[in-house]
């Protein structure tokens, strides 16, 4: 370690704030997402003479889940763009970290990205950021492995991205102001992994020409401020039908908020959370009481939340 550049930030402490993301969005399977106003927060210390231990504390959410390992993805990430920035790390680096969460663990929003992205800006800050955020949203994306909840999380806004030979292509816009959106999150827990596994290899040539064209007309209407137009995007016939065989509340929580008036309801991202947009009080309070009455119906345990887009992504909040 002496000598290492890191070895003259010993005790410097960074404290990152990043947003919950939902993804997907209906339609947009792999491609859109938006921030949340729902955030974690981050506070790193440099170790310099540790060993290579991690020192992690965790209140809120995945308290006494999260691994204090190089597993751990704030770590994945605050490494990973370390070495992009300034090559190899010394064997006795180690980290001090402290997580105040409030993003629900495997419910859809965005919390393994949001982790991700809270390490990759922390390291750039800790280099006095050298890495650009197009960098900085490839090595997200490459720990991640697709870049919808990374691109939210770290740009904040409604995003389109896509992952390319030469990186990822990400295009943010400003939300529409009115809009809200009101969650309601399952005491159930769905990975992921295993969401992506009920997904059929191929479908219907009509299936992807309908989602195709929902995509299109929703984000040029969001990017215009029609939000009407969530009614169509929010409509998806690619993935959300295969998860309902998994997810058998689904549909009926996904129908009572559009007939409750929600502009659009859908999964957000492999759920379990679903989301209802909104633009009025009168609809935050419909759609909550669809909600409501649905998971009681089916016997789903869960919270309502309702929260509004974030238009700035994830940021350093204190140097020191």
């Amino acid at each position: 370690m002496s000598g290492h550049w890191l070895a003259e930030l010993d005790g410097r402490r960074i404290t990152v704030d990043v947003p919950a993301s939902s993804a997907n969005l209906g339609a947009g399977y792999d491609c859109l997402g938006v921030a949340l106003e729902l955030m974690n927060r981050v506070e790193l210390e440099v170790r310099g003479w540790s060993r290579g231990d991690i020192e992690l504390t965790v209140d809120g959410e995945g308290s006494g889940e999260l691994t204090d390992d190089r597993e751990n993805r704030f770590v994945q990430g605050l490494e990973a763009a370390l070495v992009a920035g300034r090559g190899a790390l010394p064997d006795g680096v180690g980290w001090r970290i402290s997580m105040h969460n409030r993003i629900p663990l495997a419910r859809g929003l965005g919390s393994s990205a949001a982790a991700t992205v809270a390490g990759v800006v922390a390291a750039n800050a800790l280099m006095g950021d050298p890495l650009d955020r197009e960098t900085l949203l490839r090595i997200a994306t490459g720990i991640e492995g697709h870049p919808d909840n990374a691109a939210a999380a770290l740009l904040g806004g409604f995003v389109v991205s896509a992952s390319t030979a030469d990186g990822v292509e990400a295009v943010r816009f400003d939300i529409p102001r009115d809009l809200r959106v009101v969650l309601f999150i399952p005491e159930l827990r769905l990975s992921t992994a295993a969401m992506r596994k009920a997904l059929p290899k191929s479908v219907p040539l009509a299936d992807a020409v309908a989602n195709l064209g929902a995509v299109g007309v929703g984000v040029a209407g969001l990017a215009a401020g029609r939000t009407d137009l969530l009614a169509r995007m929010t409509v998806d016939r690619l993935h959300e039908p295969y998860r309902a065989k998994v997810f058998p509340q689904l549909p009926r929580l996904v129908a009572a908020a559009r007939e409750a008036g929600a502009l659009g309801a859908c999964l957000s991202g492999a759920g379990s959370t679903v989301m209802a947009f909104v633009d009025s009080m009168t609809g935050i309070t419909r759609v909550e009481g669809a909600f409501a009455a649905a998971a009681a119906d089916t016997d789903l345990e869960g919270r309502i939340l309702v929260v509004e887009p974030r238009n700035a992504g994830a940021r350093v909040v204190s140097a020191a």
